[in-house]
């Protein structure tokens, strides 16, 4: 977590009326293990065009193997690389954000302050990797899911307290505020930019 921690473990609150930064909780992908198949593709290529370069039948010739290892390479390894990295999750003090694209990327977001039911769904693979499916429900929205996501424990506790401060932090700032001088600013923390 990168909010500076006060009494408790609980995240430190600016002053009612006071401005409140965005900050970056964390940022992830899915589990690396669907790339499993890639690297065996990967693997088992490189073992066949090793073995086959230069001992092809008649009538072929090395740049054939070599232009279909590049195809089969290009579909099975790469395309789903480059799926896996563009999709990205990320969790902030206001917001979770889901981008998916690497070119033309679509982005989806919900809001902490407005609340949401949270389902975790753990296969048993993801239990052996420590991974889960969070999905989350404001009511209005199409639920987002989080899938397939590493650390769900402690991505899920995260996303708790979040709300929880988010709607504490919006309860006490449509409180009307006493009579007197404005409220101190507090620090400034460094803030990681959103991509």
């Amino acid at each position: 977590m990168t909010q500076p921690m006060g009494l408790g473990g609980r995240p430190l609150t600016p002053a009612p009326g006071a401005p409140t930064p965005e900050l970056l909780v964390a940022k992830f992908r899915g589990h690396a293990r669907r790339l499993l198949w890639s690297a065996l593709v990967l693997i088992a290529i490189a073992g066949a065009c090793g073995y086959f370069y230069g001992n092809l039948p008649a009538g072929l010739q090395n740049w054939m193997l070599l232009a279909a290892a590049g195809a089969v390479v290009l579909l099975l390894v790469v395309l789903p690389f480059l799926a896996w990295w563009g999709h990205v999750y990320t969790i902030t003090t206001r917001r979770v954000l889901e981008r998916r694209g690497m070119f033309a990327a679509k982005r989806r977001e919900l809001a902490h302050v407005r609340g949401y039911t949270l389902t975790v769904k753990r296969g048993l693979l993801q239990r052996m990797w420590g991974a889960g499916t969070i999905t989350l429900r404001n009511g209005v929205d199409e639920p987002m899911r989080l899938a397939d996501i590493p650390s769900v424990a402690l991505v899920h506790e995260a996303l708790v307290d979040q709300v929880e401060v988010n709607q504490i932090l919006a309860h006490r700032d449509a409180q009307p505020l006493p009579p007197g001088p404005p409220p101190p600013v507090p620090p400034t923390a460094p803030t990681t930019p959103l991509a």
